[in-house]
């Protein structure tokens, strides 16, 4: 796992590494320095979008982020690059700001903005070639941007060129509050160092880090696995210590049985959906309960898959024995009017659940219901159900902050559902997961993630330990499907096809 640190996480990191290492902070900075205009001297023509000369433009405030933004200038000098920088300030500098300061070439442009004279002609029309970088504030700001620091955001943020933040976007907190969006930076790419901040992983934030870049300093990575952040970013070496083993003489029995109830007269394509995906979880067997209208459907597209009818899904007295099944998913394509079999199930199973779609809607008007879910029970809920469970929240950080609370109040693992799908566990953790592509915003991507986990779950891996490999396996089909197929043209059976590549992928 990757730490996802905050900012004072972060700076306890980089005192750790001037006292260990040992490492002054000022060449401390100018390794970070080096770095980011390693990756700017790589990128920039892809950045300029053709070839063109580029032409930095370096804003720096008066810290220790204005400091990198300084080193940068001058390397970006010395490397032959046109560079004219920009300060922003008082003149009270940061030590490493004073130093960097001085160090500047005498024949590199720079124009003191501090009194916010010099704005007249600065980023005014588009200029061919121009690239900014802001190092105004980073993750020392806790405070709204006011006066020429405003000024020149809203001005850097309307020019039309590529901007790249040093560390995180000005005006942007590194856990993802936003105080005034018109004065916060828009970058196209952010350059942070180490560690992803939290704000990478929130929707809100996503227009102003833009692309999200993290760069070695090479800090001792065992201190920052010791620092036992609450927030982590899955890494394929943690999915790949997941999957089960295998042994030659296994059978079908000793990989569980999974059993998925959905389907209704108009949306039995999200029980395909999950029957298939659950079906390619690596379970040994998938019972299917549908209402009668699905069980053409099912056995027609699902062979493997047993199917057993319910008329109206009301109750569950078709079910032989609820004891059969090592794992239960319910809710794609259910429909509203099951309010009692759900009911009846959250009380009699015994075995992990997992509850989407409708199944959410009907706990959401149901929200007594919560106290009696079992302890393990996974809930799948995107934002707009989680919303109407939990009430409404105004940003992806006040929801990952509230579904950590009811997890670790009900000891549930709630899989936050987005473009970095949250596993909360009931310890508090929160795990992030980095596949998936946009691609797959489409409708039945859900419905696929409830069948992996489902069958997962059947297998006898562990809720968290499911929704780590569930959500990875299912974003990284969907990358295969987006690279193969297209963003555009896939479809959320495009990633059911492609789990088995991806299984092979992890497995390899």
């Amino acid at each position: 796992m990757i730490p996802i640190l905050e900012a004072d996480q972060m700076r306890a990191a980089d005192q750790h590494t001037i006292e260990h290492e040992p490492i002054t902070s000022i060449d401390l900075r100018e390794r970070a320095a080096r770095a980011c205009v390693g990756w700017l001297v790589e990128h920039e023509q892809q950045l300029l979008g053709g070839v063109q000369v580029p032409c930095y433009q370096v804003f720096c405030g008066p810290g220790n982020n204005g400091g990198d933004g300084l080193a940068i200038a001058r390397m970006l000098h010395i490397a032959g690059r046109t560079v004219r920088v920009y300060v922003v300030g008082d003149g009270t500098g940061s030590p490493d700001h004073k130093v960097n300061l001085q160090r500047l070439p005498t024949g590199l442009p720079m124009m003191n903005l501090s009194a916010g004279h010099g704005f007249e002609d600065l980023l005014q029309g588009y200029e061919p070639g121009r690239i900014l970088i802001d190092a105004l504030f980073g993750t020392g700001l806790n405070k709204p941007l006011h006066g020429s620091a405003k000024a020149l955001v809203e001005r850097m943020n309307t020019s039309r060129s590529p901007i790249i933040s040093v560390d995180l976007p000005s005006g942007l907190s590194a856990d993802g509050v936003i105080a005034d969006a018109p004065g916060t930076v828009r970058a196209t790419h952010t350059l942070t160092f180490q560690c992803p901040k939290p704000a990478f992983f929130y929707s809100e934030c996503a227009d102003h880090v833009g692309d999200p870049v993290v760069l070695s300093l090479g800090m001792d990575v065992g201190f920052l696995r010791g620092l036992d952040s609450d927030l982590q970013l899955i890494e394929s070496a943690d999915v790949r210590a997941l999957v089960p083993h295998r042994g030659r003489f296994d059978h079908k029995g000793r990989h569980g049985h999974a059993l998925l109830i959905g389907g209704s007269q108009s949306m039995m394509g999200a029980a395909v959906l999950a029957v298939n995906a659950a079906l390619r979880s690596g379970t040994g067997l998938v019972t299917a309960h549908v209402p009668g209208c699905g069980v053409q459907i099912i056995q027609g597209s699902a062979p493997e898959a047993i199917c057993i009818a319910d008329e109206n899904h009301v109750d569950i007295s078709s079910l032989p024995d609820l004891k059969a099944y090592s794992g239960i998913g319910v809710g794609p394509g259910l429909g509203l009017n099951s309010g009692g079999m759900l009911k009846l199930l959250i009380q009699e199973a015994r075995v992990p659940l997992v509850l989407d779609a409708d199944a959410l809607n009907t706990l959401s008007e149901n929200r007594t219901w919560l106290a009696f879910l079992k302890e393990g029970t996974m809930l799948t809920p995107h934002p707009k159900e989680f919303d109407r469970l939990f009430g409404q929240h105004n940003t992806s950080r006040e929801r990952i902050v509230r579904a950590c609370e009811e997890a670790r109040k009900r000891g549930l693992v709630i899989v936050l559902k987005g473009a970095y799908t949250a596993v909360c566990a009931p310890s508090g953790k929160v795990y992030f997961n980095p596949t998936g592509d946009p691609g797959m915003a489409k409708g039945g991507s859900g419905d696929v993630l409830t069948g992996l986990l489902t069958g997962l779950l059947a297998r006898g891996i562990g809720p968290v330990s499911a929704g780590i490999l569930g959500t990875f396996i299912h974003g990284r089909a969907g990358e295969l499907a987006a690279e193969r197929i297209g963003r555009e043209g896939m479809t959320a059976m495009d990633i059911v096809r492609l789990l088995p590549d991806a299984w092979r992928e992890i497995t390899s």
